[in-house]
């Protein structure tokens, strides 16, 4: 079963292995694999919680923009299409 964690809860993952936690403890503490770790080491390493939840809402704030963005390209290019036939 696939468990889904938080940002604070990853962040705090990432502070125990800091704190000297042995990754390969940590991890059965938790119930996580290896390649998890290293990637939210990646994503999330020398990040607080507040900067976390700050990133979390850009990037949502992002998707929509890009959906937004598509939505905008297809109608230029129904209303070109719709142009030429003319």
């Amino acid at each position: 079963m696939k468990k889904r964690y938080t940002e604070e809860q990853i962040i705090g993952f990432l502070r125990e292995a800091d704190a000297g936690l042995p990754v390969k403890e940590l991890r059965r503490k938790h119930g996580f694999s290896e390649p998890s770790y290293y990637a939210w080491k990646a994503k999330f390493g020398g990040v607080n919680v507040s900067d976390a939840q700050r990133l979390k809402a850009l990037e949502t704030e992002n998707t929509k923009l890009k959906k937004l963005l598509a939505n905008s390209m297809l109608k230029i290019d129904a209303m070109r299409e719709v142009l030429k036939g003319k």
